[in-house]
């Protein structure tokens, strides 16, 4: 409790007028309580709500109460199933505490961040299905708690609740909120990502010295990427480095205009890379690990872009859900998007191009670390699965059976290509083929027409190329993203191609290594 801060207030210069408040009024819609439990909240907004009147009340009223930082403590003890949620803010005083408890009467002023009349309530209801608010306001001799009983309120049809009063010093100024009954407790790492989320989105209020926000004592603070200085990936000149960050201003007309910046990660992270889109300096979309990625500009999550380009935006005069998690984007989304992309791969820095180009060099420690769990594991893998490895089959055993003229039928084929290249002065027709058939037993087939072609290319031969989706190795390690499929897949289209070319150069038993490949991947290698 903040009964201890005290705000320099001349007796005389502050004006309240104290009337007797011996009911508060829930009208008009009592029966719309019992759907707020069911809003589409996530916790660290719910919990947002509550933060963002002690913000506003303590913006409303600094200069009265003498004060420079917020205090704000969130408080929760699974064991007993409370949160609490206090302030050092102005308190809600004589004149606002009957509308703060009326669904959807929205405050006179709405300039911002309580601007729907509906915060405290929907997210307390939300929460369980009782809560107390206790509050004193900054010269008012008077301390109310008023006890919002769900459950009671709506199967009883009560329309007027009484708040319960003592009397206080004028100097005190505080507001405590108390969920109990919770729905659903937050346990584990729930409470983390609340903690997370809600460091996220006060930042801006947390870095200019307004805020200090708490949970059980601990201080929230977000943690600031680093940017990348590096040089531009096409220059000779590897030495000269910049730090590849950029303002953004944007102006879309009708009185909607976006500022901030945008930069590129020291360190990409496929959760934490993306944008954060803010309004009237707090975050509304892309908090924590939920960041604000369109793909019109990020790509897919393989894509480089999409791990390394992050940054911070401003919108003004856009209008946002009544939850304050999303946007109202309206027609303006899409246009928005398109003057960011320009402007962010403008010269002299191009952030996509440098995000989508730039490689790291891995540090000699962590290619050591990987290729040491990699042999390890493999080995592992063989030295327990040897005795499944088949004899090594004779001349007659089929090793070097001609591979069939064309891929054999399969069904479903997720993916098929054909392309012509030329090798050794020939035409080649390549079909690279991917199936999901369970039927193909084989991890990589082979097909080549036998033909042969002179120099002239009056004929094309034809070869193709099929891997197995549905093969156990591909079961474990393949994945259905491009980033974890392609690398097989070009390893397989290289081993096809080389057997090819390597009967063709009269090798013998040149269908031996893929036999034997097919076998192994379907036994100790296929195993974890």
């Amino acid at each position: 409790m903040w009964a201890g801060v005290r705000a320099n207030v001349a007796r005389g210069r502050l004006r309240v007028q104290i009337d007797e408040l011996t009911e508060v009024n829930v009208r008009p819609e009592v029966g719309m309580l019992s759907v707020l439990p069911a809003l589409n909240y996530k916790p660290w907004y719910a919990l947002a709500e509550f933060v963002d009147n002690s913000i506003q009340s303590f913006l409303a009223s600094r200069a009265l109460l003498g004060i420079a930082l917020l205090n704000v403590e969130i408080e929760y003890d699974p064991a007993d199933g409370v949160i609490v949620i206090r302030d050092n803010a102005a308190g809600i005083n004589t004149a606002d505490f009957a509308r703060a408890f009326r669904p959807g009467e929205r405050p006179l002023d709405r300039s911002g961040l309580s601007e729907f009349g509906m915060g405290m309530k929907s997210a307390a209801c939300w929460f369980g299905r009782r809560f107390t608010v206790r509050s004193t306001a900054l010269g008012e001799p008077l301390e109310r708690t008023l006890v919002f009983d769900l459950a009671d309120i709506v199967s009883n049809g009560r329309e007027v609740l009484r708040p319960e009063g003592r009397p206080v010093p004028t100097e005190w100024h505080f507001t405590e909120v108390s969920l109990s009954e919770l729905y659903k407790p937050p346990q584990g790492r729930t409470v983390g990502k609340m903690k997370d989320h809600l460091a996220s989105i006060y930042r801006e209020f947390i870095r200019r010295g307004d805020l200090r926000l708490t949970w059980n004592g601990e201080i929230l603070q977000y943690d600031e990427p680093s940017v990348l200085r590096a040089a531009f990936y096409k220059d000779e000149d590897q030495t000269t480095h910049k730090q590849w960050r950029k303002d953004i201003q944007l102006d879309l007309g009708q009185g909607l205009t976006v500022h901030g910046f945008a930069a590129i990660r020291q360190v990409g992270s496929t959760a934490l890379a993306g944008f954060a889109l803010f309004r009237r300096g707090r975050l509304i979309e892309g908090s924590g690990d939920e960041t604000y990625r369109p793909r019109y500009i990020f790509g897919a999550s393989n894509d480089y872009v999409f791990q390394r380009l992050f940054g911070e935006l401003h919108l003004d005069g856009f209008q946002v859900s009544h939850t304050k998690d999303g946007f109202r984007w309206d027609e303006n989304e899409e246009p928005f998007l398109e003057l960011l992309k320009e402007e962010l791969d403008k010269p002299p820095l191009p952030l996509l191009t440098q995000a989508r180009e730039y490689r790291v060099r891995a540090r000699p420690v962590d290619i050591r670390v990987g290729a040491e769990e990699a042999v390890d594991r493999t080995a592992d893998a063989l030295s327990s699965g040897a005795a499944d490895i088949p004899e090594q089959p004779g001349p007659t055993d089929g090793a070097d059976a001609e591979p069939p003229p064309q891929l054999p039928e399969a069904d479903p084929v997720a993916a098929r290509r054909e392309f012509e290249l030329e090798l050794d002065a020939r035409r080649w027709q390549v079909t690279l083929e991917l199936v999901s058939d369970p039927a193909v037993g084989d991890w990589l087939t082979v097909s080549d027409d036998g033909s042969s072609v002179a120099p002239t290319g009056e004929n094309i031969r034809k070869v193709g190329v099929r891997l197995s989706l549905a093969h156990p190795f591909m079961d474990r390690f393949g994945g259905t993203d491009a980033a974890r499929i392609e690398p097989l897949l070009r390893v397989a289209a290289g081993i096809g191609v080389s057997e090819v070319l390597a009967r063709e150069a009269g090798i013998k038993f040149a269908g031996s290594i893929r036999m034997r490949l097919n076998e192994m991947l379907r036994g100790p290698l296929a195993r974890p």
